[in-house]
Order: structure tokens, then sequence, then C-alpha cells
């Protein structure tokens, strides 16, 4: 792999910027273990190497099983997940992969049978800041450690 910048020592202010949204998701009220479900699931379907192994890491350390872990990538063809998860999943698959599914009705309204509007906003914001810290793991080609 070929060696790229460290964005956040070239570009404080950006790491900054980053911290500060990450900080309002992490202050949002929304279960940790579902929050790394979202960055783990948003992760894997942008191909971030880095941020698989860090949130993967950090939802076993939320209580999250091997089980659920090893097939959230299939998790719709599993019984793993609660209807309230699966709502949140493919909410993170639609706005991760917003060219393709382009955030249905039905999908919004399933968050609402689970979630307050501001959880929903909540967690959206989380699906927005996985997917930028993403591309900056996938941009300069991070590696997990």
């Amino acid at each position: 792999m070929n060696s790229r910048i460290t964005w956040g020592q070239k570009s404080p202010e950006a790491y900054k910027a980053m911290s500060a949204l990450e900080n309002a998701v992490v202050n949002s009220g929304l279960e940790h273990a579902l929050l790394e479900l979202i960055r783990l699931r948003a992760s894997q379907l942008n191909g971030c190497a880095y941020c698989v192994n860090l949130h993967a890491n950090d939802a076993r350390k939320a209580g999250e099983t091997e089980a659920r872990l090893q097939t959230l990538s299939v998790w719709s063809e599993t019984t793993f997940f609660s209807e309230k998860e699966k709502a949140v999943l493919a909410w993170t698959e639609s706005l991760t992969q917003l060219s393709i599914h382009h955030a249905p009705q039905h999908q919004y309204e399933a968050l609402l049978e689970h979630f307050s509007e501001n959880e929903v906003v909540n967690i959206t914001l989380a699906i927005a800041t996985i997917n930028a810290w993403n591309r900056f793991g996938v941009g300069f080609a991070m590696i997990p450690s």
C-alpha cells in the first residue's frame, strides 16, 4: 500500500471539525452499542479497513457478540438483530449508498416506529459522520495497527 499523508497532522482544523462532529454524536444520547453497529456497517460498505477494525473492537467492548459482528454484513438474513436495529441498519445502508438507495420513505417511517424525531436526526448525524471519517480513512489509505 502506498504511503499517504497523515491528514490530521497536515490539517489540524479538519481534524478538529471532525472531532466536533464526533463529540456531537457521542453526546447525542444514542446507545453506544447502536452507534458502533452504525459505524461498523457503514465502514464495511465503504471498505475502510482502519474503521472496520476500530469499530469491530469498540463494538466488542460495548458488549456486542461475535455472532452479531460476524453476520453484520448480512444482517437482513439473520435473526440476530431486533426490528429497531434493522431499521437503523437499513437507514445506514441507504444513506451510505445514497446514489443507489435514495433514502426511501418506508425506511424513514420504520425509524419513526422506534425512535423520536430527535433520535432520527442524531442517527442520521452518526451515519453522516462515520461516512466522513471513512472518506479520510480510505482517501489517505489508513491501515489498522
